[in-house]
């Protein structure tokens, strides 16, 4: 766990950096800078190119992990990666013909609910093409199990972009169109970047030979594609169907609300960087021994992390809806029923990327497919009635019921388990916090309050897990950074 423990705390603070700044952006300066309208449009825009980046990218930023450390020779390499460089053109050109002719009729069907959402359907198309393509270039410098600056790129960049952009607008530099335009902007040159970077740690060699085992990467690159479809789809399908049934400032108020709740994974993200390319190894390797111990402790560091995350959430949610505007303030039970969701994600550790580079991939995009169509009913069913709220709920649905298959199914393919006896005592630790700091309020200012109820949230937790000792990783760099025995 060496190289993960280094990075992935690398990763964590870079990413943390990027939503410290996005929270920034989204609960202030969005919401003061311009209208709730346009908020709501940019979220939109963004959610919906998060859908299509899959299919754009299709799989290849996927498939450049999975089969990279399989080839062994400099030529059978360099023609794979030249094969996984060229490949997304084949769903980005016919993509973008079958737009040119049917723009009216995709616009029509997309601004149903919401006029304004007409005139940019081309913003999200663009927007799904970068963030392919900034993928694509990420994967190349993860297969060097470099991840570090590319997480920053992903985490940290748009996000310093966006907020000179409100900035610009609100010192009335830009209006607000061309903000919408700059944000597109700022997808395009991060990917550019990436670009860059990627190519100096591993520039490429353009081969044209004949790649052992095509075929195998041909299907695993098509069918992976509904695979990260169905991820993202769970994740930001509620933002794009609020956006067809609801008005759309109401889709900026559900925005702010999952930003809160998705600082939970924050950790899991920065840690999946450095853990895709290792599980990989371990799988083709055929070391079941490494895997297991990867899975095991990858569950529980995210977890402990997690659930930390999650109680000062929940226990300041309150007190932090008074700094922002008060329409904002109705996502409550969206941030308790996400947040709940994002911690099982945590709990999963590394078994998305055991599953996705694992053989039985196909078994997985059949339950996601299911899951899918579950998702896109649950949403049907509950958002005309509860609104934001029914989103969350169908959000949290849907998490639950495809997080619990995946566990039964890497439990019966690979009889591994990312539980153990001190999952239960963080879990226990997790809702006795929740119970004893929610309703314990200081009669300060919001942000005095937030901040003493935090330090002594930390100072208890802290305490606890090392006096439990769940997490020998947790426990050596608690005891590394505060020079304990």
């Amino acid at each position: 766990m060496g190289i993960v423990t280094s990075q992935s705390f690398k990763n964590t603070v870079s990413t943390y950096l990027g939503f410290g700044i996005g929270a920034l952006n989204t609960l202030f300066l969005y919401t003061y800078f311009i209208s709730d309208v346009y908020y709501g449009l940019v979220a939109f825009i963004l959610s919906t190119a998060n859908i299509v980046m899959p299919l754009m990218a299709f799989g290849a930023h996927n498939t450049i992990i999975k089969f990279y450390s399989s080839f062994k020779t400099k030529n059978s390499l360099n023609s794979f990666l030249t094969l996984m460089l060229f490949l997304p053109l084949a769903m980005i050109i016919p993509v973008s013909l079958i737009g040119v002719f049917t723009y009216e009729a995709i616009g029509e069907l997309l601004s149903q609910k919401n006029e304004i959402v007409k005139g940019y359907v081309w913003y999200i198309f663009v927007s799904a093409v970068a963030m392919a393509y900034f993928e694509v270039f990420f994967a190349w410098s993860k297969t060097q199990l470099q991840t570090v600056f590319g997480n920053f790129m992903k985490e940290v960049f748009h996000r310093v972009g966006v907020m000179l952009l409100l900035f610009a607008v609100y010192f009335k530099w830009l209006d607000v169109e061309q903000f919408v335009v700059g944000v597109v902007w700022v997808y395009i040159i991060r990917m550019i970047i990436m670009k860059f970077y990627a190519f100096t740690i591993k520039f490429p060699v353009l081969k044209f030979y004949r790649i052992e085992g095509l075929s195998a990467i041909l299907k695993y690159s098509s069918l992976i594609i509904i695979a990260g479809s169905i991820a993202t789809i769970i994740l930001d399908i509620d933002s794009f169907m609020l956006g067809m049934y609801i008005p759309i400032q109401e889709v900026a108020y559900y925005g702010v609300a999952i930003y809160i709740a998705t600082v939970i994974v924050v950790p899991s993200r920065s840690m999946q960087q450095i853990l895709q390319p290792l599980t990989a190894q371990y799988l083709n390797d055929k070391n079941k021994v490494a895997l297991n111990d990867l899975y095991v402790r990858s569950s529980q560091t995210l977890f402990i992390i997690g659930g930390f995350i999650f109680i000062i959430i929940i226990i300041n949610i309150n007190t932090l809806y008074l700094l922002i505007p008060k329409e904002f303030s109705n996502g409550l039970l969206v941030v308790f029923l996400v947040g709940i969701a994002k911690l099982y994600d945590c709990l999963m550790g590394c078994n998305n990327v055991v599953l996705f580079n694992s053989d039985y991939y196909r078994m997985v995009l059949l339950f996601g497919v299911v899951l899918t169509i579950l998702t896109i009913f649950l949403n049907i069913l509950f958002i005309p009635l509860y609104g934001i709220n029914g989103s969350a709920f169908a959000t949290f649905l849907a998490i639950s019921i495809y997080n619990t298959i995946k566990i039964y199914f890497v439990k019966v393919k690979f009889n591994m388990m990312p539980f153990n006896k001190d999952t239960a005592k963080v879990l226990g630790l997790i809702v006795l916090s929740v119970l004893l700091f929610y309703f314990w309020e200081f009669p300060f200012h919001p942000i005095i309050n937030i901040a003493l109820k935090s330090l002594l949230a930390t100072f208890v937790y802290v305490l606890i897990v090392l006096k439990l000792n769940v997490s020998e990783d947790i426990s050596g760099v608690i005891r590394k950074y505060l020079k304990l025995k």
